[in-house]
């Protein structure tokens, strides 16, 4: 009896085995038929296995916007140097920014400024045209695009941890498991506010560009020599000797003068002494 009950289930699998195959075969021929006969195939319904063909294409490499860091650095030279550095401060204020670190005196000066990135370009043509000449131009790019978005991956998880903790920390009845679980999220609160100034600082730097100015100064370049050439050339030129002569003259009558204030009133009284010598001697008498 239990023979022909093995033998009977046996006969049912095969059949449903030959008749899987024969479905089988029949959904490929007509799939095959399809494509030979160039007939489009029926749009794919809900739940079928056309589900894979709905999907949205993937973001292009590069899609995403950049984040870039911008820097520069300026080093002039100006015949005052207290000027250049209120220009300076007058032309970063004007394109939104403002002055950072600044220290000033007579011979040089280092000043940071800060101004909105998209600015930077024109402010530097600014800046480079101050003071007498411009010795270097610097200009730094770093791009913290991945920075960026490492941040706030890091933060999204990081503020999920938080909330577990904190979801943890409402169902907590014990006074122990309190105080291990308040520790822990204080911890992590403290890697979210950490990440958080990261993330800040990234931002800051991406909007807003650094100026690093650098001025030292010099003495102002002699007029340019009059051309002497000509009458009215020699006429200037004697005119300008004579004056130097008489300049000399009266340097040295001023030089003298003190000693002449001595010397000739004794110069005068011994003339005088020497003549009424003279006239008292007698004459000599003629034999």
């Amino acid at each position: 009896m239990r023979t022909r009950w093995r033998a009977a289930l046996a006969g049912a699998a095969a059949v449903f085995a030959l008749a899987g195959c024969s479905a089988a075969e029949n959904g490929a021929s007509s799939t095959a038929d399809s494509a030979g006969s160039g007939r489009v195939p029926a749009a794919p319904q809900q739940g079928t296995g056309g589900k894979a063909e709905s999907k949205v294409a993937a973001p292009q490499p590069g899609a995403t916007e950049r984040k870039l860091s911008r820097s520069a650095r300026l080093e002039l030279t100006a015949t005052k140097v207290v000027d250049v550095v209120a220009q300076a401060r007058g032309i970063a204020q004007g394109a939104g920014g403002y002055t950072g670190q600044e220290s000033t005196g007579d011979q040089s000066a280092t000043l940071s400024l800060a101004v909105p990135a998209e600015r930077l370009d024109p402010v530097l043509d600014q800046l480079s045209h101050l003071g007498s000449s411009l010795v270097k131009r610097e200009l730094n790019t770093q791009d913290v695009t991945e920075q960026v978005v490492d941040v706030e991956a890091r933060l999204t998880t990081q503020r999920k941890s938080v909330e577990r903790i904190r979801a943890l920390l409402s169902q907590a009845t014990s006074v122990s498991d309190i105080t291990s679980i308040e520790a822990e999220l204080t911890s992590r609160e403290s890697a979210l506010e950490s990440l958080e100034q990261q993330r800040n600082s990234l931002a800051g730097s991406v909007a807003m560009a650094t100026v690093s100015m650098s001025i030292r100064s010099v003495a102002a370049p002699a007029p340019p020599s009059e051309d002497r050439s000509g009458f009215l050339g020699g006429l200037a030129g004697g005119w300008d000797a004579f004056l130097t002569f008489g300049g000399g003259l009266l340097t040295v009558l001023g030089a003298v003068a003190p000693f002449l204030l001595v010397i000739v009133p004794v110069a005068w009284l011994g003339w005088r002494l020497n003549r009424r010598r003279r006239a008292a001697r007698p004459e000599p008498v003629e034999s």
